[in-house]
């Protein structure tokens, strides 16, 4: 691929910086930081998330300098690619909804308890935590870091060193499980939930 004068030039500073080059990676900052950072701020609309994603774009340009094949693509296209993905990555987890069934979250939570219905409270969490101790150890674990502590899928997934689609399916099946439980234990509960 033939490159025009200005991209001739990035693509200089990129091989440059693979050798270590600190002072070619910030010439190669300073000439496209700003349309990156454009780009960037198209994608996740907000200037701090943004500029999360361009630092973390040029961690990875830093890293992968020596990655850039100039038979493949100018060096801003091979740049927009990596902020444009490392944006994309922002927006879902910052936008992540994590996939909670609220009948059973309100099941496993209520705080609103008053002291007439504490005895059905108590009986309740009874049979939550049997229906828990029903569940395979990962679901449970799952479940728990999930309802308990908030996590979402993406933090789920790091926390426990699990592909996100695999947790998202442990706590699938497990909500699954927790429900059928509950309901053989209180089959009124379908009528009140």
């Amino acid at each position: 691929m033939t490159l025009d004068a200005p991209q001739a030039r990035l693509a200089g500073l990129l091989a440059r910086a693979a050798l270590g080059d600190r002072a070619a990676f910030a010439d190669l900052y300073r000439a496209t930081s700003s349309k990156l950072f454009a780009v960037s701020l198209r994608i996740v609309r907000e200037r701090p998330l943004a500029e999360e994603a361009l630092q973390d774009s040029f961690v990875n340009i830093w890293n992968h300098a020596g990655d850039y094949a100039q038979a493949k693509s100018a060096p801003t296209t091979w740049m927009t690619a990596i902020v444009r993905n490392r944006s994309l990555d922002i927006v879902r987890r910052t936008r992540e909804d994590p996939d909670v069934d609220d009948s059973l979250a309100a099941t496993l939570v209520d705080e609103s308890a008053v002291p007439a219905s504490q005895a059905e409270a108590r009986a309740h969490a009874h049979s939550v935590r049997e229906c828990l101790e029903e569940l395979e150890s990962e679901q449970r674990q799952t479940i728990a870091l999930a309802f308990f502590h908030g996590l979402t899928h993406s933090e789920l997934a790091a926390h426990l060193r699990r592909p996100l689609g695999t947790v998202k399916t442990h706590v699938r099946r497990g909500l699954a499980k927790l429900r059928d439980c509950l309901m053989r234990n209180d089959p009124d509960a379908a009528e009140r939930g």
